[in-house]
């Protein structure tokens, strides 16, 4: 999980240990999972899941922590975009 606090705006990145360094194609998507973009804290699930409650920007990639803000409600499934099998979704409060 890393915090950047950007203008007015807090940004959350977050993505499941396993898949932090990888690259993700599917089709003519190339995703980039890098460490200059998620790694920070390493903290638990539920942890990375309440900081979602302060953040104004959420990226998030992988399928315990994208799974995990669906059942809380953060995310819709129909806006999750499957790269290789992988769940990514964003969130933007206005």
């Amino acid at each position: 999980m890393k915090i950047r606090k950007i203008g007015n705006n807090v940004l959350l990145s977050i993505c499941d240990a396993e898949i932090l360094g990888k690259t993700l194609r599917e089709g003519k998507i190339v995703f980039h999972v890098t460490e200059e973009f998620y790694k920070g804290v390493e903290v638990e699930l539920e942890e990375a899941i309440a900081m979602i409650e302060n953040s104004t920007i959420v990226n998030m990639i992988g399928k315990n922590i994208v799974e995990k803000a669906v059942e809380k409600g953060y995310v819709h499934p129909e806006a999750i975009l499957n790269i290789e099998g992988i769940p990514h979704a964003q969130i933007v409060k206005l």
